[in-house]
């Protein structure tokens, strides 16, 4: 899979080491046998802070919840919001057993006893096979040298540890200027299938050294949450285990963000920069995937109906299956933007779609245009292709993201399990 497009911003710069970028924090990744696996893929990993932190995360809306979850939520609200490990693993999802949430438990115990650490300032997410006992003796076997072999070089043995259906992982760190001070945002996420725009999707885990309070931390995630991650479309089916945690330890040295002021909108653009990417990442890497889908609308009279119209559009199968045969039929977008629950006037809509191969005018006014079927061809055999829509109702926009739907798609969940 290429690697997407970044886009860039004034005042911060990409740089490399993903949840380990941010200054203090180390991470590790190792197979420790949850699932057999003969070619011994990491499955456990740790993230870790040398001082603690403040801590904000958003999870599933699922009604069926993960033990991980409940236990995290529990975590959160028991410390008021701090944190300094974060253990996942990959294979098994701990997800529908009776025994569940005392295994998710005994996994932060686990890790705390060797860090050092209260309990309750672990937190975790697991993911894998809904329905499966999840066997804590791998994690006990293997949390010494989880835990010894730590390093601030270890984000990409922990980004790998997370993978399951994945076929890259998933990483991205930004640097910008609070003060005078300079900070790093940097994350990870993992998530191929299973995802739906509603609430975190997926697993995903940010690290930062700038000083910000768990209330302003919980408010920028909030807010960045909603035209990030829930915005992501793969198939229609939301995760029973969907995690998504920032910790925040300070180290940058800045003045502690405790308000909505200048710094609080710095902060939170940067986090906006990570997990976006890392969106685009997942919908670029979605269960047999061959295209990433972006829909951008703009001209809404509000962004609640910009996203409602975005995301009707990349969650269309018939849409989505069109763009895996490159097929030009576009009137499969104009019936998806009608279906939007949003508030527009239908006979002004106006549809074009751009790559790096091209960009074609399609609708103007809700009315179709002649096109030529040669240059559609060869715009949609690009991986990356762009759905702009313009409503000319109002000033609001919003973007959602997505990927086509392939036969290899069926063939991954026809025998998921086994």
């Amino acid at each position: 899979m290429k690697e997407i497009q970044k886009v860039r911003y004034d005042g911060y710069s990409y740089v490399e080491g993903g949840v380990c970028a941010a200054k203090g924090f180390r991470a590790n990744g190792l197979y420790s046998g949850i699932k057999e696996n003969p070619k011994k893929k990491p499955d456990l990993c740790l993230v870790f802070s040398d001082v603690p932190c403040h801590a904000a995360g958003v999870f599933t809306q699922n009604k069926v919840q993960a033990a991980p979850v409940t236990v995290s939520k529990k975590h959160l609200k028991q410390t008021g919001g701090k944190a300094q490990a974060f253990i996942l693993n990959s294979k098994n999802a701990n997800a529908c057993n009776p025994d569940g949430e005392e295994k998710s438990v005994r996994m932060c115990q686990l890790a705390a006893e060797k860090l050092g650490i209260p309990t309750e300032q672990v937190l975790i997410a697991q993911t894998g096979v809904i329905g499966q006992t999840m066997p804590i003796e791998p994690v006990e076997q293997h949390m010494d040298a989880l835990v010894e072999g730590l390093s601030h070089k270890g984000n990409e043995k922990a980004a790998v540890a997370i993978m399951t259906t994945d076929t890259v992982k998933k990483e991205v760190a930004v640097t910008f200027a609070i003060g005078g001070k300079i900070c790093c945002v940097g994350g990870m996420g993992k998530g191929s299938g299973m995802i739906c725009p509603n609430m975190a999707t997926t697993l995903n885990v940010i690290t930062t050294d700038c000083a910000i309070s768990s209330e302003m931390l919980q408010k920028a995630l909030d807010a960045v949450v909603k035209v990030t991650y829930n915005c992501l479309y793969i198939d229609g089916d939301q995760s029973t285990n969907d995690t998504c945690a920032v910790m925040a330890n300070g180290l940058c040295g800045n003045t502690l963000i405790d308000r909505e002021n200048e710094d609080f909108q710095t902060f939170k653009q940067a986090l906006y920069i990570v997990m976006s990417n890392i969106t685009k990442m997942l919908a670029k890497d979605g269960e047999g995937a061959t295209k990433l889908l972006e829909c951008n609308v703009s001209g809404a009279k509000t962004e609640k109906d910009a996203l409602a119209v975005a995301k009707s559009v990349i969650a269309s199968d018939l849409l989505k299956c069109a763009m895996f045969g490159e097929d030009a039929n576009v009137g499969r977008i104009a019936c998806a933007i009608g279906n939007a629950n949003a508030d527009f006037d239908i006979g002004k809509f106006c549809v074009t779609l751009a790559s790096s191969k091209g960009e074609i005018d399609f609708f103007k006014n809700g009315s179709i245009l002649t096109f030529s079927e040669e240059a559609a061809s060869r715009l949609l055999s690009d991986d990356e292709i762009q759905i702009h829509v313009t409503l000319g109702d109002g000033p609001a926009k919003g973007t959602a993201w997505g990927c086509d739907l392939t036969y290899e798609y069926v063939k991954i969940n026809g025998d998921y399990r086994t």
